[in-house]
């Protein structure tokens, strides 16, 4: 059963865009869907961690809105990464699921159970699903779908929407 997901930021999220104001900030662009989803498979009691290659405080402010707590950015090694985390959460990579959109998550997706891309992602990267969602268009909340379906929770996931 899968226990927790790792999500890439840019390219999943986000339709991998990076827009900077007049006043060098950042935007980032995300879809009500995919933080609608990612709140419910945290209420189903499993796992979200962000791991992203860039640093941004939207991702903060995204991950703060959403309640994931697990969010390390800045980060070059993702397998590495997502090796500490499921030590420290007492899981492995049999319980896990991860989306990514471009070779630095080609490691990590290669080694979860189930792994996934959106319809717009690097044609080499190989997935158990290429989602037909784009990157932050929904991708992320297809993803959820699937794995609520694998992991035979549809009776709990419907409550959640009542």
């Amino acid at each position: 059963m899968i226990e927790i997901i790792f999500l890439d930021v840019d390219g999943c999220l986000t339709d991998g865009k990076i827009i900077y104001s007049s006043d060098e900030k950042e935007i980032k662009e995300f879809d009500v869907k995919d933080g609608a989803a990612i709140e419910a498979w945290l209420k189903l009691g499993k796992k979200i961690a962000i791991i992203t290659g860039r640093k941004s405080q939207c991702v903060n402010l995204r991950a703060k809105d959403l309640k994931i707590e697990l969010v390390y950015q800045g980060i070059s090694d993702k397998l590495a990464c997502a090796k500490e985390i499921l030590a420290s959460l007492n899981l492995s990579f049999e319980q896990s699921a991860a989306i990514g959109d471009f070779l630095n998550d080609k490691s990590l997706l290669e080694a979860v159970r189930l792994s996934f891309k959106p319809s717009d992602a690097h044609h080499s990267l190989k997935v158990s699903h290429t989602l037909k969602a784009k990157g932050g268009n929904s991708a992320v909340c297809e993803m959820i779908e699937l794995l609520i379906k694998e992991n035979s929770m549809q009776e709990q996931w419907d409550k959640l929407w009542q």
